[in-house]
């Protein structure tokens, strides 16, 4: 039996800008996944005391405190993004783990909106996959009514969110775009753009409007956050198939509805 261990470490760092013209600094968090047999003898995957010090070694003492773009030479030359600094500490931690485990997957946030994901274990199954997710809020009202089922059996599935007036929520949206870096940006897709097209195509459209009344997408489709979900993909899935972003492809479209509703949408199978 496989399973895996999360274990997380903490960096601050800044870069002057000299690649993209914007300077900063963040306070970083990277996770790294492992994943392995548990041992019959200690009951662990690996013990989080040798996790924590490839952390320290590859990740901390690299990067804590550094100017990136000055201090770090594999970044000299390489924009500092979410994405190649998720790249760089999958490199650096590969073969620096324990035998027993094995390096899954690196996430790396750069902020609570923006992160990025390497990860071996994906839809595809043929090469390490990355991503970068970014995440959005927006809040709406809406009343679960199908057009296709009685009034009885709307009241007995729905219970109290097929009050009449409705009811609402502070939606929650991770759009997640796959691929590889631009050389010349360090991102798989300008996110600046990405922000226009979501605020377009999702959060104007959205943002205080009852779905049922207000979004003609919802007109005579009961909006349930599965719906809301799929509806939110075929219209990001529509624009950035006709935006400039290279290579990058939308991969997952996440809409969390409450802590405890949430729902994933990565498309029709290919």
């Amino acid at each position: 039996m496989t399973i895996a261990l999360c274990r997380r470490a903490r960096f601050s760092a800044g870069d002057t800008g000299s690649l993209t013209g914007r300077a900063g600094g963040h306070d970083y968090s990277c996770e790294l996944a492992v994943a392995g047999e548990i041992d019959p003898d200690s009951g662990m995957v690996v013990n989080i005391r040798d996790i924590d010090a490839v952390m320290k070694a590859e990740i901390v003492s690299w990067l804590d405190g550094k100017i990136l773009d000055h201090d770090v030479p594999a970044l000299r030359d390489t924009p500092a993004t979410p994405e190649n600094l998720t790249r760089f500490i999958w490199e650096r931690c590969t073969g620096k783990i324990p035998p027993q485990g094995r390096l899954v997957r690196v996430t790396l946030w750069e902020s609570d909106e923006r992160w990025a994901m390497l990860s071996s274990v994906s839809r595809r199954k043929d090469e390490p996959l990355l991503t970068a997710t970014r995440m959005y809020d927006f809040s709406a009202s809406h009343r679960l009514h199908s057009q296709k089922l009685s009034e009885e059996e709307n009241a007995e599935i729905f219970g109290k969110c097929n009050w009449e007036n409705g009811h609402g929520h502070n939606y929650e949206i991770e759009v997640t775009l796959s691929g590889e870096p631009d050389s010349r940006t360090g991102e798989i897709a300008p996110m600046a753009l990405l922000d226009q097209i979501v605020e377009e195509e999702v959060l104007r459209p959205f943002d205080h409007k009852h779905l049922n009344y207000d979004v003609p997408e919802f007109s005579g489709l009961n909006p349930t956050s599965e719906n809301v979900t799929k509806v939110i993909w075929e219209k990001l899935a529509n624009r950035l198939a006709n935006a400039p972003l290279g290579p990058a492809r939308l991969y997952r479209v996440l809409v969390r509805e409450t802590p405890r509703n949430v729902f994933k949408y990565y498309g029709e199978e290919p």
